[in-house]
């Protein structure tokens, strides 16, 4: 049989649940340990983290640049190459995607 919830009787703070729970039992109660150190893969070195600000100048592309294909387009409004079955509206010599009309 189902229990009904009153939904109009006061409810407890968190805070109130803090207060009444020892120490004791909150540890006891924690099953997962938390490891101090930092999970890193061992191939992972401090070159791949990029600080804010940082100078990149001097950082070559890695990734190819594909030129854009005959059946694509690029939106006038998001500047985004996206494929000809995307076109939402056509207006002005401006071609619109469908996420941006």
């Amino acid at each position: 049989m189902a229990t009904t919830t009153d939904y109009d009787a006061p409810r407890r703070s968190t805070i109130e649940d803090a207060e009444t729970e020892s120490l004791e039992a909150l540890k006891g109660a924690r099953t997962d340990v938390q490891s101090p150190d930092v999970d890193l893969d061992e191939a992972d070195t401090g070159d791949s983290i990029e600080l804010p600000g940082a100078d990149l100048s001097g950082e070559e592309l890695t990734m190819p640049v594909i030129p854009k294909q005959f059946n694509e387009f690029t939106c006038a409004a998001c500047f985004l190459v996206q494929h000809r079955s995307r076109i939402a509206t056509r207006a002005g010599g401006r071609t619109i995607c469908i996420d941006c009309a």
